[in-house]
């Protein structure tokens, strides 16, 4: 009969449609419709017949067990504080054309269930203790018959009802104990102070213990956990030992040990350790810092727990799991967790399967869930995947349990994604200095009658003659008598510690101090080595037949090795490609960044009439560390937080995040400005993820044009990231062997050309790669240093079209310095420039971008000592105008603003100003505005 479960979950009518369109022509429905309808009309013809009433009812019996296994999560006592909404039809057996004298019956759909032949009430008893008690599950939707199956037999056989022995009841109420215990001490002795407490869900310790009990006897050897603030104080003490005197020190410390120069509240803090299981293995449980952004942290435990499996543990899915403990209106609400669940099965981003946990309080902040959602439940994205989703009642601590086990097995055994729903409730509002009944009176008036899982569980064990209740008194005044030492233990630290998140991947790194940022560090490559990695990456296997436009693309890139033209192309993947030669990996993602959104990179080779790719980075020399490149689903959010997680893990490499045009990526401000910016101050971490943003007015219209560089300079301070903006191949080389070379790590924001990266003029010599280092600042080597009277510093593309008219005119007195490095800001550099040219008149700054936009306001604030004027486009709230005409006035006007004639003979020609013979330079400039206010292009 499951073979025709389709006919029953569908609409009458939809199947009375489909069969009058069989009618006139059989072949206009589909096949399993065809076979389903010849035989109802078989039926038809034969109505005399005498209907057998046993085989009909086997029929609906075998339809009632799907029933609940299909809907019985709608119909279970998995809420503790509320009553569930009523769904329609219910599962009474009149539904499914049986009636109540047919209980006592026997029925061989009972071997459906491993009963053998049963009567109807036993058969229903058994799907009811299954699908509609303190457990529910989805999963009928699920594709592979093997893992229905699979879910059905390790449920089914034991009814979703655990059978625990007392060692284990009386672990399980241990962990209770202490996650209550250690919530109400809290609450007494830090009156009023916000810990976004567990109270209400304390069952997710011992879930969260089992799970990592059950993980180390199927092989799990690390498990990264990433969630928001609640119960996370929990979750450090209970899961992962980090000392309780610890934790209290940061309710009353006023001090950081060095290293950490800002900190972060307590509950948004990481930790790691090595976990003892019951069994005596160690599992190491590392627990990300987090932002108040709820779900942030999704993407960054996938890309640490994919760094692991890729550089630690040998691609071997089943050694690391990533666990993320969600809020029920987070995981509804939030788009990243949707961007992440898409990546789940990709193959750059696939992590063997995700445990998803949620504390479902049934309440988000003070909104209500009927307010907080559509779906019918908030897991209900899981099924984009079609994962499984257990729906657990909260105050059933076995049931947890047991659900997070079999979650385990299942991730295991399939590596897929898993849902656990454990709808509980919390004790106080948002936060405990929050008053609930403002909003919820009558949840609240529920919860506060309702007692703790600890208590309930303490119940039942009573029952069972477990404990007795004078064991149960001692327990838990013993668990208090060791917190109040705990605290008394804080009193006597001095400073408030914050772990070094993955400190064990970090112990060659050290944090940057002022001298790193002005110490060169050589990044040349000898040029045997140069030219020998250049003819690999221009050269195809023999035995394939190549797409022959990629063909000429390495002919072409052949021929600029031999003429001693590295365009921008080159000098990148030559950076790549002694990277890994020389044992460091690299990583690059992001949309269409095998070929890159402009095709140049052209990473991957097509072989002709296939979709197979050729690498040429990943097949230089034996034993040569991975290179990996992903096009990328089309995330921003999520990716760029599983790439900042995968450099977390992967200090050794190179981890590139390139968004297909620079303003893209702010769709990901929350990761620049929660990790990038400020991880270090807040939670001493380093990171290494380098952000490729094309950048550029080429009159392609508003978006686009502005990767938004002033955003990423609002943000820069105390070295905490670097942002460049390269002009030529040779120092995109450098600056990428610089990331990896040094002992140091932070974020490295690049923005990279487009127009460039064919522009005649952006290329180099392969000298320029083989010798020196990363230059911040490039000076101008076309000049008569005492002849010039004006210093143009600019940064990135404008340099050449200012360039272009330089050499037209031949304009020697004009010195043109590229920035590139904005920040750190290369002071002294900068300095000596100025120096240099003592006899300047006028110190410009140009950029493309509106004067509100770009460097300018930075610039002004960096440049000390130096009258510098600024060149740009009026202010504006759109980076660009949508017309290529206007955007090209525009541009020339900038262009013509630096290179004005004078109008007197006193200055040099170009100088710009309108002056009257005989007057000195300050006077000159007191009187004289350089730029005239009518322009509606640059001031």
């Amino acid at each position: 009969m499951e073979d025709f479960s389709f006919v029953g979950n569908s609409e009458i009518g939809t199947i009375e449609q489909l069969y009058q369109s069989y009618l006139e022509d059989p072949e206009s429905v589909d096949k399993s419709y065809q076979l389903f309808f010849k035989g109802f009309d078989f039926a038809r013809k034969n109505y005399d017949a005498p209907v057998n009433t046993g085989v009909v009812k086997e029929f609906n019996v075998a339809n009632l067990i799907h029933g609940y296994r299909q809907r019985g999560h709608l119909f279970t006592k998995t809420n503790p504080v509320r009553q569930r909404r009523q769904y329609f039809p219910s599962l009474d057996v009149e539904n499914f054309g049986l009636e109540k004298a047919d209980l006592e019956m026997e029925f061989e759909a009972g071997s459906k269930l491993g009963l053998g032949k049963a009567k109807l009430k036993d058969i229903i008893a058994h799907l009811q203790q299954t699908y509609c008690e303190s457990v529910g599950v989805e999963y009928l939707y699920i594709r592979h018959p093997e893992v229905v199956e699979w879910l059905k037999h390790k449920m089914e056989t034991v009814k979703n009802t655990p059978d625990f022995d007392v060692a284990k009841k009386k672990r399980i109420y241990d962990q209770l104990k202490a996650a209550a215990g250690f919530e109400s001490f809290i609450h007494k002795k830090f009156v009023g102070q916000k810990r976004f407490s567990i109270e209400g869900s304390e069952v997710i310790i011992p879930g969260l213990q089992a799970l990592i009990n059950r993980g180390a006897e199927l092989g799990v050897e690390e498990v990264m956990i990433g969630m928001a603030h609640r119960g996370r104080l929990n979750v450090l003490a209970n899961i992962l030992k980090k000392p309780y005197k610890n934790i209290f020190k940061e309710f009353v410390g006023d001090e950081y040990a060095e290293g950490i120069s800002l900190g972060d509240v307590k509950y948004h803090l990481g930790y790691q350790n090595d976990v003892e299981t019951r069994s005596g293995q160690k599992v190491r449980v590392n627990l990300a810092p987090n932002p108040s952004h709820l779900e942030t942290v999704g993407p960054i435990i996938e890309g640490i727990t994919r760094s692991k499996i890729n550089n630690k543990y040998n691609d071997d899915y089943n050694k690391a799991i990533p666990v993320v403990i969600h809020g029920d209106a987070a995981i509804a609400a939030q788009g990243v967790v949707y961007e992440v669940i898409q990546m789940s099965q990709l193959k750059g981003y696939k992590t063997g399967g995700t445990i998803h946990i949620v504390i479902n309080n049934q309440v988000g902040f003070t909104t209500n869930y009927l307010d907080a959602r559509s779906s019918t439940y908030c897991t209900d994205v899981g099924k984009v995947t079609r994962s499984p989703v257990f729906h657990v009642n909260g105050d059933d601590a076995e049931a947890i349990v047991y659900a997070l086990e079999l979650a385990v097995e299942f991730r295991q055994k399939f590596n897929t994604d898993v849902f656990v729903d454990v709808l509980s409730y919390r004790k106080y509002g948002h936060n405990e200095g929050d008053e609930p009944r403002f909003t919820q009176p009558t949840l609240y008036k529920a919860i506060s009658k309702h007692p703790n899982p600890r208590d309930i569980y303490a119940d039942k064990l009573l029952e069972q003659n477990i404990f007795s209740k004078t064991e149960i008194n001692d327990l838990q005044n013993n668990f208090n008598q060791y917190l109040e030492q705990q605290l008394e233990d804080s009193k006597k630290i001095d400073k408030v510690v914050i772990q070094r998140f993955l400190e064990d991947d970090w112990v060659d790194y050290r944090y940057p101090d002022p001298g790193d940022f002005v110490t060169p560090i050589k990044t040349g490559v000898d040029e045997k080595t140069i030219l020998s990695l250049s003819e690999k990456l221009t050269s195809l296997p023999d035995d394939k037949p190549f797409f022959k436009k990629a063909v000429k693309i390495l002919e072409d890139r052949k021929k600029m090795v031999a003429e001693d033209r590295l365009d921008w192309a080159m000098g990148e993947l030559l950076a790549y490609a002694t990277l890994v030669t020389e044992g460091s990996p690299v990583r690059l993602s992001g949309q269409d960044s095998v070929r890159g959104t402009f095709a140049h990179r052209h990473a991957g080779l097509v072989i002709q009439d296939s979709e197979e790719l050729y690498f040429p980075l990943k097949n230089l020399s034996e034993g040569q560390a991975p290179f990996h490149v992903y096009n990328s689903l089309l995330s921003e959010y999520g990716v760029m937080g599983y790439e900042y997680g995968y450099a977390l893990a992967t200090p050794k490499g190179l981890t590139i995040w390139e968004a297909q045009f620079g303003d893209f990526y702010n769709v990901a401000q929350v990761i620049i400005d929660q990790y990038i910016s400020s991880a270090e101050e807040k939670w001493g971490l380093m990171n290494g993820l380098v952000l490729f943003l094309p950048h550029g007015f080429e009159g392609q219209g508003p978006e686009h044009s502005s990767a938004r560089i002033e955003r990423f300079l609002s943000l820069a301070a105390n070295n905490n990231m670097q942002v460049v903006n390269c002009t030529t191949p040779a120092n995109f080389f450098h600056l990428l062997r610089r990331q990896v070379k040094r002992d140091i790590r932070i974020p490295l924001v690049a923005f990279t050309p487009k127009s460039l990266l064919r522009h005649p003029k952006c290329t180099s010599k392969v000298s320029d790669i083989v010798e020196g280092g990363f230059e911040e600042v490039i000076d101008d080597d076309n000049v008569k240093v005492d002849k010039v009277k004006r210093v143009v510093f600019c940064s990135g593309k404008i340099y050449y079209d200012l360039l272009a008219r330089k050499e037209e005119l031949d304009a020697r007195d004009i010195a043109l310095i590229r920035i590139e490095q904005l920040h750190p800001f290369p002071k002294d550099k900068l300095d000596a420039v100025v120096a240099k040219y003592k006899n300047a008149i006028l110190h410009l700054w140009v950029q493309e971008e509106p004067e509100n936009m770009g460097a300018w306001k930075y610039i002004r604030g960096m440049f000390k000592g130096v009258s510098l004027i600024p060149v740009a486009r009026l202010a504006s709230g759109s980076p660009a105008t949508g017309l290529n005409g206007l955007h090209m006035v525009g541009q020339k006007e900038i262009v013509d603003k630096i290179f004005k004639k004078c109008h007197c003979e006193l200055h040099n020609k170009y100088c710009g100003l309108q002056c009257v013979d005989g007057k000195d330079r300050k006077e000159i400039l007191k009187q004289h505005k350089y730029f005239s206010k009518k322009s509606r292009f640059s001031i």
